[in-house]
């Protein structure tokens, strides 16, 4: 089965788009490679489309391992050093993923982890499923689907989720912040048909500051089939708006973090 709209991908160093692929950090302008098939951006960074290793493995979990190295990278604007390790975990409750990002190079790096799983409660198209997003703000985008700068209160908008609504035929591809997050400092988003009762939770921990939601309309042929809830430690553009979320990781430290899904009925 061929993969379409980035089902699965793992986005590091930077989720979402980087704003015509431009940042500057500690003093360094660099530039990125245009990737974005919908504009003049970088996306999703580097890892979705490398090899990793497994590292370790048990009958329950699985640990896989890749690394970046500024001798690789340094020409396509990120001259930095990580390993990345996920362990993906299921039990009785659900499937959880955990991410270590470590700074293995000398100097400090900017660092962002993110992620896209599409998820379906079974309607034919995510029209008629509902969703709840736990978040009070979300981003203004330009044509090109980059940040204008502009942070919106959710509140009294057609875009406020805070408690379920249907998808209808709204197009989301929207990135959220402020999360609400319960006594555990968890933040939940779910996916729900209220016919059948069932249910996905995609429940963030405390490293996770944003998440974008995306209904797939530019997916060929199977748009609107499933609909990604993207965690995500930073917002879009985070690497020129370092106070959305964007994590400045020192050499020799790790970034860790966990998200984990669970399905329902009610």
């Amino acid at each position: 089965m061929q993969k379409k709209g980035g089902q699965g991908d793992v986005l590091i160093p930077f989720p979402g788009r980087v704003a015509e692929g431009r940042y500057t950090f500690d003093g360094q302008a660099l530039q990125l490679e245009r990737n974005d098939k919908e504009g003049p951006n970088a996306i999703h960074g580097f890892v979705r489309s490398l090899p990793w290793t497994m590292h370790q493995a048990s009958a329950h979990a699985v640990t896989y391992e890749v690394g970046l190295d500024a001798a690789d990278y340094t020409s396509r604007g990120y001259p930095f050093s990580l390993v990345v390790r996920l362990t993906y975990s299921l039990d009785s409750e659900g499937l959880s993923c955990t991410f270590a990002v470590r700074n293995v190079g000398r100097a400090a790096a900017p660092v962002g982890v993110g992620f896209h799983p599409y998820f379906t409660v079974g309607t034919e198209l995510v029209d008629e499923a509902e969703v709840k997003i736990p978040a009070a703000e979300y981003l203004e985008f330009n044509e090109q689907l980059a940040p204008t700068g502009r942070v919106i209160a959710a509140k009294g908008t057609e875009w406020d989720y805070r408690q379920f609504q249907r998808i209808g035929a709204r197009r989301f591809n929207h990135c959220y912040l402020e999360l609400d997050r319960d006594a555990r400092g968890i933040a939940t988003a779910s996916l729900r048909d209220q016919k059948s009762g069932r249910t996905i939770d995609v429940e963030m921990d405390h490293a996770f500051s944003a998440v974008v939601v995306y209904t797939g309309d530019a997916i060929a042929g199977a748009a609107r089939r499933a609909l990604a809830i993207e965690p995500m430690t930073c917002a879009t553009d985070a690497f020129n708006h370092p106070d959305w979320g964007l994590k400045r990781l020192l050499p020799g430290e790790t970034f860790t973090g966990s998200y984990t899904v669970r399905a329902r009925l009610r």
